[in-house]
């Protein structure tokens, strides 16, 4: 049976011949503008992901960003978000206050796609950031063109938000999407955007890459649906979904009125405990 990599590999040709951009680091509130919902997703002790704001008090990031390597829910008062975080400074820093995750997600190795598929969380911020500071971005259904954009913070590059203007859709399976976007370890829950339009929607989240006979690879999924079920369950307070930081207060109002196949294998690399940093084995 083919990986994943291989199935994508075989509609992928026009889209690799186009040619992607390379990474431009943003270091300037100039460089900045648009991309301050963007931010660094730091797990004390554990290393750290990237995610954005999708509400005032929601960030969007991967599902296995808030797990540790044994599988158990990272407590969330390890994690804080750092929006628009470059080289020690950031537009906002909030510690979080809970973490959203579909109970049906499980930190395995290898990881079947089916869990790729819900490879999404939601961590609920202590306090709102105002709107006024920083706009959330939108959640969309990808659209019918093969262009996208990627941020991300990355090992090596981890200091400073990193943009990729121009990737591309290579294939699409049931609800995954396979991009060649140029990601590493520490990029997993970065927004693949859409740019299209007036302002950037996100269309899908990272969760996994590699290489496949030379070719960079990145592996996401669609997201309304399963970001849909996320919010619904927080503002239900549904335990088989959330899980609270220790000693944490009531929430504020929040901001929100299978697939067969052969695992995936993933590799953990970074300080701690390395969360966030699962990337498919070549």
């Amino acid at each position: 049976m083919k990986t994943l990599f291989a199935l994508f590999l075989l509609c992928s040709g026009a889209a690799f011949a186009q040619g992607n951009s390379g990474l431009d680091e943003l270091t300037t509130r100039e460089d900045l503008r648009g991309f301050e919902p963007v931010g660094r997703v730091d797990v004390e002790n554990g290393g750290f992901c990237t995610g954005a704001l999708i509400a005032p008090d929601l960030v969007l990031t991967a599902a296995h960003c808030v797990f540790d390597p044994d599988g158990v829910r990272v407590d969330a008062g390890r994690i804080s978000f750092r929006a628009g975080f470059s080289y020690g400074s950031s537009v906002a820093e909030v510690p979080v206050a809970r973490t959203v995750v579909d109970p049906g997600y499980r930190n395995i190795d290898p990881a079947p796609a089916e869990m790729i598929e819900r490879d999404a969380a939601l961590l609920q911020l202590a306090k709102p950031i105002p709107s006024a500071l920083i706009s959330p971005f939108v959640v969309a259904r990808p659209g019918n063109g093969d262009e996208v954009s990627v941020v991300s913070y990355a090992e090596g590059r981890e200091e400073a938000l990193s943009w990729q203007r121009l990737c591309h859709v290579i294939g699409r399976q049931d609800r995954l999407i396979a991009m060649d976007c140029d990601v590493s370890f520490g990029a997993s829950g970065a927004p693949v955007l859409d740019r299209s339009g007036y302002r950037a929607k996100i269309v899908s989240i990272v969760s996994a890459g590699g290489e496949e006979g030379g070719k960079t690879i990145s592996i996401g999924m669609e997201l309304p649906a399963l970001v849909d079920r996320l919010k619904a369950a927080l503002r239900r307070g549904d335990p088989a979904f959330v899980v609270a930081a220790k000693g944490a207060a009531e929430p504020p109002d929040p901001a929100v009125a299978g697939l067969p196949g052969k695992p995936v294998r993933r590799i953990v690399l970074g300080t701690g405990s390395g969360n966030g940093a699962r990337f498919v084995a070549p």
